[in-house]
């Protein structure tokens, strides 16, 4: 009895002083992982290595056999991607934009190992083909990211030029710039905003290069996104004395060496894009037996799930009340009240209203909605400029067909009062804020601008307001807000 305790005390002392063991789920569709960067290593203070940051920590956290490969260039991924899968691995992580399309074939031919795809975009090919459901698209709204940058950079300025470094010319670093460019002029629409794109994230010189060249245009702050090039920009910048931003992990902790680096105190925040979330979420979706896997899509990071979010200024001088507004920014592009107007998807701007709706118009295919209707009535109620310039809006646009469907008696007597009744019935379309589908389907009602409610109905026919009225088309994406195509005209309560 006295050994049996005395064993008992020493298994207990033993489980207190080592680390907790994490049991991999009976339901686990996965026991090991394999990483394959992009070109360069997971210490390279940038996306490569808060990829393998996450990877690190789902696979500790579930006791998952872990390995990672570095890539030099472009001709090492389907190689690297081909070590991972004659190794045996159950799921490969293939890091950045530019693994894409062989990453889409490895996953079609390998369709027992799940393939999880950093800043790659996952759907139907241009043939209409699903994509294949052991592969997930990990994506985040760069664009958020950059407008948070630019917001920043524009209270900072006194020049009142600001300038961006960027790496290759793809989706995400696209969707930084414009993004960036967008927070610039939220703040300041006078600001005179430099950028380049430079053809590579492995190349520190040139991207100093093309910050002193920015420094020598008259810009006191400047942006880097791009990986390693990005960093050279700034790096370059700081130690000129301008205010820096990073971008992907807070960059004091990385290209900084947490504040023992030269032009630390420069650097004024960094882009937070959670990739080491992203690849955690991912992976303990497959330890969970796949539910929370969006195999064939993406999962999206925002600042609506703390995807995105901005990095405190740390050892630099910035004001509290930059910060204070800084958060404010930060709390409207989580609901809604503020738009980037850049393509979540592309990265590039949006279309403005007119644009869009010339467009369509112009389009010859009779599926196409047209609003020549909707045109005119904005223009005889004096609401062009606010509905094209104003926001962020969602709205409900109704068809000219929509319109035709009015009986004569209203719609005469709407536009023989423009300022009035027309008013009243335009502004009903419009509410505050931009709410996509999947925000607006969550809502019994929504308050337009005119005070009025809209109710929501969700049933297996489609979404209705006010019970009448059809949603025909959803998230038509547009610089100031979103749309959603209606059936018919509502009719603000008399």
């Amino acid at each position: 009895m006295k050994t049996s305790l005395k064993v008992m005390v020493l298994l207990l002392a033993l489980a207190l002083l080592l680390p907790a063991a994490h049991i991999v789920s009976a339901d686990s569709l996965i026991e090991s992982v394999c990483l394959v960067t992009d070109q360069g290593k997971v210490n390279d203070g940038t996306f490569n290595q808060f990829a393998h940051d996450g990877a690190v920590r789902v696979t500790d956290e579930f006791g998952l056999e872990y390995t990672y490969i570095e890539s030099t260039t472009q001709n090492d991924y389907a190689q690297n991607i081909e070590t991972c899968l004659s190794e045996g691995y159950d799921a490969v992580i293939t890091v950045g934009f530019l693994m894409a399309d062989i990453t889409r074939q490895e996953s079609a031919a390998n369709p027992d190992t799940y393939f999880i795809g950093v800043d790659q975009f996952v759907g139907p090919d241009a043939e209409g083909n699903p994509a294949p459901a052991n592969y997930v698209g990990l994506q985040f709204r760069e664009d958020q990211g950059g407008f948070l940058a630019g917001a920043m950079a524009a209270q900072m300025s006194e020049s009142g030029i600001v300038a961006g470094v960027y790496g290759i010319d793809i989706p995400p670093v696209r969707k930084f710039r414009n993004g960036f460019e967008q927070g610039a002029k939220f703040i300041n629409p006078d600001i005179s905003v430099l950028g380049t794109y430079i053809p590579s994230f492995i190349d520190p010189a040139a991207g100093g290069a093309a910050a002193n060249q920015f420094i020598g245009e008259g810009a006191d702050v400047i942006l880097g996104a791009g990986g390693v090039t990005g960093s050279g920009g700034i790096i370059t910048a700081s130690q000129a004395g301008v205010y820096v931003i990073g971008v992907d992990q807070d960059e004091y902790f990385t290209t900084f060496g947490g504040g023992e680096a030269p032009g630390a105190d420069k650097l004024i925040t960094s882009a937070l894009k959670r990739v080491d979330q992203a690849v955690f979420l991912a992976v303990e979706a497959l330890v969970n037996g796949g539910e929370g896997f969006a195999g064939g899509s993406n999962l999206i990071l925002s600042a609506g799930n703390d995807g995105i979010g901005f990095a405190p200024p740390n050892d630099s001088d910035v004001p509290e009340e930059v910060s204070a507004r800084m958060a404010e920014i930060l709390a409207g592009l989580k609901d809604g009240s503020i738009w980037t107007g850049v393509n979540p998807v592309t990265g590039d701007l949006l279309p403005t209203v007119g644009e869009l709706i010339t467009t369509l118009n112009g389009d010859d295919d009779p599926a196409t909605p047209s609003f020549n209707t909707l045109l005119t009535a904005l223009e005889a109620a004096g609401l062009t400029e606010t509905v094209v310039t104003g926001g962020p809006f969602t709205i409900f646009a109704p068809t000219d067909e929509a319109f035709a469907a009015l009986d004569t008696a209203t719609l005469e007597a709407a536009l023989a009062d423009p300022q009035g009744l027309l008013t009243s019935v335009l502004t009903y379309h419009v509410v505050a804020g931009a709410a996509p589908a999947s925000v607006v389907v969550g809502l019994d009602s929504v308050t337009t601008l005119q005070g009025g409610a809209i109710t929501v109905t969700v049933t297996d026919e489609g979404v209705f307001l006010n019970d009448t009225v059809q949603v025909i088309m959803t998230d038509v994406l547009v610089r100031n807000g979103v749309i959603h195509v209606i059936d018919a005209v509502l009719l603000p309560p008399s």
